[in-house]
């Protein structure tokens, strides 16, 4: 089986893309600032005349998203257009659009941080105390870093008792903040559905979010997009179902997995083929960071 090409920036193949769709945390920054050589590697993409679209599995609003970037130094001038999972979890809450999401109640219990509550803010619903007295759950993850599922067992537990269907505004499993490896929605949501919970998750690598970022960048030709993230499970598989091509960032979350090489740096291609064809999602190609 061939290799997986890898390639040193986004320099070598700039000239195949009109369009980017980059994933955040763990690609631009780790969650405290950005990594070295992203500031840069956008400049020189916007400057060749390429449209950027920031595709994130951030549980919240895509406004909240543009002010941290913006306290990191990655300001608008940076990137053209943002999506968030907590933006499509906001839309789903508003449109109810499809049978699941319209079978919903108007009363919700959140599991999460107080600063996730504007993916249904403004919308109507009642925030219930206790699941007990709810018609859906939010989970839009875990409060304080370092938490894991079974502090948040009894939660899941009462809202199973109750029947509810959970909504989960960030697909990932985990996720590096700074050095450490935290859990996210996604751990919960599997967890909950492990248990014979109903979930439905919003963001990677499902396909409506991928519809709203092709829209956004305006560009017809699917073969003229590249997308980058660091997780096979979400940014690869994401891409792959949506018919674009996709670089792994191999110095993210699967940096453990692939031999551990010191970041910035090239990994061994049979680790990186192995751990590819054991998730069965196929990056095109693969990079040790995003950098230029």
């Amino acid at each position: 089986m061939a290799d997986i090409r890898q390639i040193s920036g986004i320099a070598e193949v700039i000239d195949r893309y009109d369009g980017f769709i980059l994933d955040l945390w763990g690609v631009l920054h780790d969650g405290e600032r950005p990594y070295p050589g992203v500031p840069d590697c956008l400049d020189r993409m916007r400057a060749a005349g390429k449209t950027v679209c920031l595709l994130s599995n951030a549980p919240r609003r895509t406004t909240g998203v543009i002010e941290k970037l913006d306290g990191m130094g990655l300001g608008r001038d940076r990137y053209n257009h943002v999506m968030t999972s907590g933006e499509a979890t906001y839309e789903a809450l508003r449109d109810r659009d499809d049978p699941w999401h319209a079978a919903l109640g108007r009363r919700l219990y959140h599991i999460g941080p107080d600063r996730d509550t504007d993916v249904y803010d403004g919308l109507g619903y009642q925030v219930a105390a206790t699941p007990d007295e709810a018609d859906f759950v939010v989970n839009t993850g875990i409060v304080t870093f370092g938490e894991t599922v079974a502090d948040y067992q009894p939660q899941l537990d009462a809202c199973l008792a109750a029947g509810l269907p959970m909504i989960c505004a960030n697909p990932d499993l985990v996720v590096m903040v700074g050095p450490m490896l935290v859990i996210c929605a996604g751990t919960l949501a599997a967890r909950y559905e492990e248990m014979g919970g109903d979930v439905r998750q919003h963001g990677k690598p499902y396909a409506p979010v991928y519809e709203r970022c092709f829209r956004l960048l305006g560009i017809a030709d699917k073969s003229r997009i590249l997308g980058v993230g660091d997780s096979l499970r979400t940014d690869v598989a994401g891409a792959n179902a949506a018919g674009i091509d996709v670089s792994l960032v191999t110095a993210g979350i699967h940096q453990e997995e692939l031999g551990g090489a010191a970041w910035g740096e090239a990994v061994d291609p049979v680790n990186l083929r192995a751990l590819a064809d054991a998730s069965g999602h196929m990056p095109t190609y693969a990079m040790p960071s995003l950098r230029w």
